[in-house]
């Protein structure tokens, strides 16, 4: 029987398009049916009913042959006897239907029960592997490909009702109607019948497992170029204004194409061995069939079988052959299922570059806390440090600015701060509390942040400002939307609140995006703030105005701000000059200005700028 929309599989090491290192465990499947197991056996009773309900359906399904072989056999009377009237309707109509309803009720019976436990695992596996992926570190996501790494979780996901529902439903049924059939035919005939049976099914099995492993390598490429294909895809249409920059339709299209002539070339090599398969496979089962009528027919001719015992072996092949003929098909399948949840049991399996400690506690805070970093070292590569021996406070309630050239490890610490990676060397402490002994959720929940680089959630202006605190009231949001300046924005659009950013926030400008972040931030109102280049994508105006409402919400809040242009922390408490991962000054901006150091030298210039600017601006104004 053939296979339709057949993709790639297997249980060898590679490397995924989503950016996994895939190797087979040890164990292989075994071992991924194991730890699938324990998600099924939360539902026991249910696994126990529906195994009872499928012997039950078998025991009816082999007994419908039996039937037909006594009213075969019952039939041989005379004509016109009165009998035959009541044995031919009565036990045929009533007798055969209730095996047949039988069959079917306790089949339909057997799926309902255990669609429970089914759905239950599916369920189960798809939130600890989404939960998992959320408590992996900041390199991993930067390394990952989403296209990729979706297409595995969808197909582990879909593997695990596959692998159920081929197994439970069709496999072990198979098994069980094959060993009734061969204690029935052992026993009321000669050991000729099951021996046939019992050689066709185990060529049958031998040489699909062969063909199998050997087509797996196609299977395999043809799912990687799948997953390829549909990376490449979803990074071009997630960047789609880039393409439109650059004029690279074509060249995207192109990129594309070769992916799909890369699939379709190694779907039509697994086609082509699924053909190979498929040819042996009715061989075999046709060879059998022929041997075991033969067998019968001469046991009639010869008077050793009666008619009834030929329809009974000839009933019992049809019975066999479908569910034997879908045997290659669902060895397949079982198969690729199993290949498919090893990769998502792989992804699981993921170290986690920052745990909590064993004993962590919530970081317990009274009031804005001050926050320390004592010789602070990080490198992203063991190769290139960023930041070398860190050391300054942002004493409680207090202000603290960071600002020097792009590279210089600005960002670094306040990635550092929200443990996205943990420190090589020194310690980050808030209130005293080193943050790697306390829980990450409560320091996070401790910290608020308006990035430089603002990226938004597909849904609406309201869900993406109530971000900050799910659950909060519509008012709330719009107070927090007025203090960052874009209430009067969303109010004139016609769906005001309600209006839908698009993908990653691409229907605001980038000023709107921030203002965005700005309100979210400012209404999760935690007692430390983070604002990397806040401000950054405003115009002067919209700046000022921000800037003096940021002040004010950082009243009282202990705060880093990470800044490029320095008119916008003249009033912090303590500025830090960074270069090349140091510290090289430090101190208010009067005493920066003062030293003529790199600070007033960076001050200078950009005042230059300022200056040079609002010439060019009159002079095109006149």
């Amino acid at each position: 029987m053939r296979q339709h929309g057949e993709t790639a599989a297997s249980a060898s090491s590679s490397t995924t398009p989503s950016g996994l290192t895939v190797t087979a465990p040890v164990g292989g499947d075994w071992q991924t049916l194991s730890r699938l197991l324990p998600y099924l056996w939360q539902y026991k009773w249910r696994v126990v009913i529906a195994l009872a309900l499928m012997v039950g359906a078998k025991l009816a399904n082999v007994s419908v042959p039996l039937l037909l072989k006594e009213l075969v056999d019952a039939m041989s009377l005379k004509p016109g006897d009165p009998q035959s009237v009541l044995v031919v309707p009565v036990a045929l109509l009533v007798g055969y239907g209730a095996l047949r309803l039988l069959t079917s009720a306790f089949t339909e019976l057997r799926e309902l029960v255990f669609a429970k436990a089914t759905q239950g695992a599916s369920r189960s596996i798809a939130l600890q592997t989404f939960e998992h992926l959320h408590a992996l570190s900041l390199r991993f996501h930067l390394a990952r490909q989403t296209g990729g790494m979706t297409r595995d979780i969808e197909r582990g996901v879909r593997g695990i009702e596959s692998l159920i529902s081929y197994s439970l439903y069709s496999i072990i049924p198979t098994l069980i109607e094959v060993g009734l059939v061969l204690t029935i035919l052992a026993v009321k005939f000669d050991a000729w019948f099951a021996g046939i049976t019992l050689l066709a099914l185990t060529l049958y099995i031998f040489f699909t497992v062969r063909i199998t492993e050997w087509r797996t390598q196609f299977r395999k490429q043809a799912n990687e170029f799948d997953s390829a294909a549909h990376t490449r895809a979803i990074d071009s249409l997630l960047n789609y204004e880039t393409v439109k920059y650059f004029g690279n339709e074509s060249f995207e299209a192109g990129r594309y194409d070769e992916s799909l002539e890369r699939l379709r070339v190694a779907r039509l090599k697994a086609q082509t061995t699924l053909s190979v398969l498929n040819t042996g496979q009715q061989l075999i089962i046709a060879a059998a069939l022929v041997a075991m009528l033969w067998r019968a027919t001469e046991g009639v001719v010869a008077g050793r079988m009666t008619l009834g015992d030929l329809v009974m072996i000839n009933a019992f092949m049809i019975q066999l052959y479908i569910p034997l003929n879908f045997l290659g098909v669902l060895y397949r399948e079982i198969k690729q299922s199993l290949t498919d949840l090893d990769k998502m049991f792989v992804l699981m399996d993921r170290e986690r570059e920052v745990a909590d400690a064993p004993a962590a506690t919530a970081l317990a805070l009274q009031g804005a806390p001050d926050v320390v970093f004592d010789h602070v070292s990080f490198a992203y590569e063991s190769d290139r440090p960023i930041l070398q021996d860190i050391s300054f406070t942002i004493p409680a309630g207090k202000t603290v600015a960071v600002v020097g050239p792009s590279g210089s490890g600005k960002s670094t610490l306040a990635r550092l701060m929200f443990r996205f990676y943990d420190v090589q060397q020194g310690n980050i402490c808030i209130a005293g509390q080193d943050i790697r002994q306390v829980t990450q959720s409560s320091v996070r929940r401790a910290l608020g942040i308006v990035p430089q680089d603002t990226v938004l959630f597909n849904d609406t202006v309201a869900y993406n400002i109530a971000y900050g605190q799910p659950g909060a009231s519509q008012s709330q949001i719009e107070e927090a939307a007025r203090a960052a300046r874009i209430h009067d924005f969303i109010a004139s659009t016609p769906k005001a609140y309600q209006t839908s950013v698009g993908e990653r926030g691409l229907k605001l400008s980038g000023g709107e995006k921030q203002r965005v972040a700005i309100a979210r931030t400012l209404l999760k109102n935690p007692p430390i703030l983070v604002f990397d280049e806040a401000t950054s994508a405003l115009d002067s105006a919209n700046e000022r105005a921000i800037q003096a409402e940021l002040a004010s919400v950082a009243q009282n809040k202990t705060t880093l701000v990470i800044a490029h242009r320095l008119s916008t922390v003249v009033d912090a408490h303590e500025i830090l000059v960074m270069e090349s991962g140091r510290i090289i000054e430090r101190g208010n901006h009067a005493a920066l200005l003062a030293q003529q150091g790199r600070y007033a030298s960076m001050w200078s210039m950009q005042q230059n700028a300022e200056v040079s600017h609002s010439s060019v601006a009159t002079s095109s104004a006149t």
